[in-house]
């Protein structure tokens, strides 16, 4: 049955709602990645260590993690609108405070504010376009949101070279000043709280003050172990443990806690809602594979292939052209084609890229990397919409705002543990298969023998013969380690693959139609 409240329409039309809640979330999500290539450029600048300026991502990603579930809450407490302006000025205000740190201090705190009030704006946006658009028009507005959440990542890096080159690492910062802006204006103008808020907060009890430290220490130590971990060399740092220890114990009490809550910050009884566990599940994996790849891919031509940032920011950055393609074009099928059809075809495409990327090579140009990264873009394209569509389209409006907190939470933390895990995978397996490509370094070799005698010639024409097997000593054992790095990152592509076919089960398990999970009552 339909509440009457999932019969409300804004004053305002939709597209314009779009344009205002979108511009605000685009320079958020943008700012979880454009700062990463002028991170040696604001240490440089701020007189402090590469390792003390990784603290203005993770920061950024803390703050981010720990608002994201609660923010259905903070929206009923204190009005949707006032509450997404407030988030949009302080945003806006500690872009431009970031901008002129003089200290790195000072910028890691307000990278923390920045990072706190855009962490609201994710399912802030996605809650009210999913009430903007009627429902046979929704997958038009989660295509925008897509654009946003999707598309920003991708070209953060490569509009943070260019601006860090050209300009400075300020200006990564000082550019959201005339967009922060243009949105609060936009904002203050167009949108407006539905009637069901002003009943919600009727009903609100006390603050969960238990429920939010639990919560804030549970995201906050896994945030932090999940970007530091490799760096610490994991479980081997005692406070890499500890963390871990504490992370777990508090989020298991604070889904228990939740549960019992009268009151609770974030609904997590939303999770009984068929599609919408499913496709929590799914659109953790899209995060997992998504920001996985972002990494890998650059690591891989620069490190390996010798690209410049620019440059594999460039190679990379036509993913979100495949993205913006699909999701328009899928937007406007939604209702006509099954969306279990889209989400099936677009996890096996993504497998089939990320299989076909398993079969790199040191001698692969720049359009196999472009046109693979097309389609990439084009899958998770496919993915995103109809899955966003279906996993929220069978909740009432009252639940959107919670459920879109949850849902924008999961995709981030599936990107932080896609980082975490590629970055490890690639260290340890490099280390590995160098290891096992060693065993063929030996006098008994004859491949071993020919390679060496042929470069030790080369050398001794170019320099001095008795140095000469020496330095191809180093040419092999290079050559070896070069090897197992790409090695390595052929195993990840392979498990990244293997992940989104997991996934499928997933499509089977949704129901077809707006209403046919069920609604989950509200307590």
């Amino acid at each position: 049955m339909t509440h009457k409240s999932d019969a409300w329409r804004p004053k305002h039309s939709p597209w314009l709602i779009a344009l205002a809640v979108m511009l605000a979330t685009f320079l958020e999500v943008l700012d979880t990645s454009v700062a990463n290539v002028a991170l040696p450029y604001m240490a440089g600048n701020l007189s402090s260590t590469l390792d003390e300026a990784t603290w203005v991502l993770t920061s950024y990603l803390v703050a981010n993690a720990v608002v994201l579930p609660m923010t259905g809450w903070l929206a009923v407490r204190f009005g949707r609108k006032r509450f997404l302006l407030a988030c949009v000025a302080v945003f806006t205000l500690a872009s431009a405070v970031c901008g002129a740190a003089t200290s790195m201090g000072a910028l890691v705190f307000w990278r923390v504010v920045q990072g706190a009030a855009g962490g609201a704006l994710q399912p802030l946006s996605q809650a009210i376009l999913m009430e903007s658009f009627p429902p046979e028009k929704r997958g038009v507005g989660m295509a925008i949101f897509g654009l946003g959440v999707v598309v920003a990542p991708i070209i953060g890096p490569t509009l943070g070279g260019w601006i860090t080159d050209n300009y400075s690492w300020r200006w990564i910062f000082y550019v959201n000043l005339p967009f922060g802006a243009l949105a609060m204006l936009l904002c203050h103008s167009l949108i407006e709280d539905p009637p069901y808020l002003a009943k919600a907060r009727a009903k609100a009890g006390g603050v969960d003050y238990v429920g939010f430290a639990l919560m804030a220490l549970w995201l906050a130590t896994l945030q932090i172990v999940l970007d530091k971990g490799q760096q610490e060399d994991w479980f081997e740092t005692p406070w890499i443990l500890w963390f871990s220890v504490i992370s777990g114990l508090s989020m298991l009490a604070f889904v228990l806690w939740e549960l019992r809550a009268r009151s609770p910050l974030v609904q997590l009884r939303v999770l009984m809602n068929r599609n919408f566990a499913a496709g929590t599940f799914m659109m953790t994996i899209l995060g997992v594979v998504l920001y996985g790849s972002v990494s890998l891919l650059p690591l891989f031509l620069q490190s390996l292939m010798s690209y410049s940032a620019l440059d594999s920011g460039l190679a990379i950055s036509p993913r979100g052209v495949g993205a913006v393609m699909a999701m328009m074009l899928v937007g406007k099928m939604i209702g006509k084609i099954d969306s279990r059809v889209f989400i099936g075809c677009g996890f096996t495409g993504l497998a089939l890229v990320c299989f076909h990327f398993a079969g790199i090579n040191l001698d692969i140009s720049m359009s196999d990397i472009i046109v693979p990264n097309v389609a990439m873009g084009l899958a998770m394209g496919i993915i995103f919409v109809p899955l966003t569509t279906m996993a929220m389209g069978g909740l009432h409006n009252e639940q959107m705002g919670n459920a879109s907190g949850i849902f924008n939470l999961m995709r981030n933390l599936g990107g932080s543990i896609g980082i975490s895990a590629v970055t490890t995978l690639i260290s340890r397996g490099a280390q590995s298969h160098q290891a096992e490509l060693a065993r063929n370094l030996n006098a008994t070799s004859p491949l071993f023998q020919r390679y060496l005698h042929d470069i030790s010639a080369y050398m001794s024409q170019l320099g001095d013969p008795v140095a000469a097997k020496q330095k191809a000593l180093a040419v092999l054992q290079a050559m070896l380690a070069q090897q197992a790095s790409m090695m390595a990152y052929i195993d990840n592509f392979r498990l990244l693959g293997v992940l989104c076919l997991c996934c499928l089960p997933g499509v089977a398990l949704m129901r077809a139609g707006r209403k046919s999970a069920g609604n989950v009552p509200m307590h």
